[in-house]
């Protein structure tokens, strides 16, 4: 288990990060979530040993951390940086020695994760030559190719098509039904809610919300719905009892007045809308994450 104990930094004359604290057991993924300038990445650059913390302790297995424990770590930064003039196969097997890895180990494991990410014809390529997605599959396989117990994810899905999400995503996963213990901090958080099981929210360096997934929605639960529809939906928003909402074309989730009964909502607009779907339901972690963090940064 990963423990994180009353964590702080300070900077000159700025609180970066203020008494936070978490764990990660092995298996699940954790959320770190907030928006820029929050303290997610300072937070997990202590993790990692890069920077140290003005005070708290962070913890694996119930030992402080050690040389070892950077050797059993992965992280896969938001600002990527390879070196871009060399071949992508060298700059695997450079990286994986680096993490403890014997050359003929490296060599092996490096081509069997260009296969499974395939990108196997590319080895030989120098990095500049590769697709902004295919040069982010190699950092990927750098963060995991010495096979780490611990496993720091900022943003792994930006730049990916849809059809590299999936992969990425199922790649995430089975690494946790492994047995991995992955901290992922994302802006996605459509992403965050289906692969979550626990999160923390910060803001201004300081925890607004955690928990588990389905509790955080739980709390703060409103009186919303979701609508699929036909039509022009653009008087949803001047509906006098609509709180929030949150549209796309044909397609909204409305948080309702608390004294509004959906029902009333559902009668008033079906004769001005073809509704195909309509449900109540929980705030979605985008909704809460908006919610909060305008609340907080008051």
């Amino acid at each position: 288990m990963l423990e994180v104990i009353n964590l702080r930094k300070e900077f000159t004359g700025t609180i970066a990060v203020d008494d936070i604290s978490f764990s990660v057991s092995p298996g699940s993924i954790f959320g770190l979530l907030g928006p820029n300038g929050a303290g997610k990445t300072t937070t997990i650059r202590t993790i990692l040993d890069i920077i140290k913390p003005t005070s708290g302790e962070i913890r694996f297995d119930g030992q402080p951390l050690s040389s070892e424990f950077q050797n059993n770590t992965g992280y896969l930064p938001e600002e990527r940086g390879l070196y871009k003039k060399s071949k992508v196969i060298d700059i695997i097997k450079y990286l994986a020695e680096l993490k403890g890895l014997s050359p003929h180990k490296a060599a092996t494991l490096a081509v069997e994760w260009l296969k499974r990410l395939e990108i196997e014809n590319y080895k030989e390529k120098k990095l500049e030559e590769l697709s902004k997605g295919n040069q982010q599959k190699v950092q990927f396989i750098t963060a995991l190719v010495h096979d780490p117990s611990i496993l720091i994810l900022d943003e792994p899905f930006s730049g990916f098509d849809p059809i590299n999400q999936q992969l990425i995503k199922d790649l995430i996963l089975s690494l946790v039904n492994s047995g991995k213990i992955i901290i992922l901090s994302t802006h996605q958080m459509e992403l965050a809610e289906k692969l979550c099981s626990d999160i923390l929210l910060i803001n201004q360096g300081k925890e607004v919300c955690s928990g588990k997934v389905n509790d955080v929605r739980k709390r703060f639960g409103t009186n919303s719905v979701k609508i699929e529809f036909s039509g022009d939906g653009s008087f949803l928003k001047s509906l006098p009892y609509v709180q929030n909402l949150d549209a796309y074309n044909n397609y909204a989730e409305i948080e309702l007045k608390q004294d509004i009964e959906p029902s009333q909502f559902l009668h008033d607009v079906s004769s001005k809308i073809q509704l195909r779907h309509f449900s109540v339901i929980e705030p979605t972690l985008n909704r809460i994450f908006i919610d909060v963090i305008k609340k907080t940064s008051v």
